[in-house]
């Protein structure tokens, strides 16, 4: 896939059932390919099914797509509780990461803007060690890195070297 142009804007919709097998190549090519995490589709479940892992559960997930409607971006937010969510998926295919595309910036602010909405107000995430990229754009974000001790809900994760992170929303 050719670099975007600086003007380039992905655009941000709602998953579609015909995105999976995109989004699932997209997630599992940079954990594996990129960071050499190791894992399995069988290790997140939840990308099989994300119709009933995050829609039915009052969650949400969305792609960003090129021009051509190929799936650049995710990211889904997994309900928990009614005010505790965890963001998951949140990927950017190497070439529209930056903010020149504002491809990672589009997603995570549709993803907030739903769990304001729901009246979410505790995120929290997973992103392995090695993404120190990543882990800066959450800073940035507003998270707070916490320990496992610290999760308030109970949360299974797949990477055991991952670093967790907590966002406290304002109910305004």
């Amino acid at each position: 896939m050719p670099t975007p142009a600086v003007s380039a804007v992905p655009l941000v919709r709602s998953f579609q059932p015909a995105d999976r097998d995109a989004v699932i190549a997209l997630v599992l090519g940079i954990q594996n390919g990129e960071f050499g995490l190791g894992l399995a589709i069988e290790d997140q479940p939840q990308l099989l099914d994300i119709e009933a892992h995050f829609l039915r559960n009052g969650g949400g997930f969305w792609v960003a797509v090129d021009a051509a409607d190929h799936v650049v971006g995710s990211i889904g937010l997994l309900r928990k509780t009614a005010v505790c969510a965890v963001l998951r998926s949140f990927f950017i295919a190497p070439e529209w990461r930056g903010s020149a595309s504002g491809c990672a910036q589009q997603l995570y602010a549709v993803l907030r803007d739903f769990a304001h909405a729901q009246g979410i107000g505790q995120v929290i995430l997973d992103t392995p060690a090695v993404a120190t990229r990543a882990q800066q754009f959450y800073r940035r974000a507003g998270f707070v890195q916490i320990t496992r001790e610290q999760l308030p809900v109970p949360y299974e994760y797949p990477d055991r070297d991952s670093v967790l992170f907590l966002l406290e929303l304002s109910p305004d």
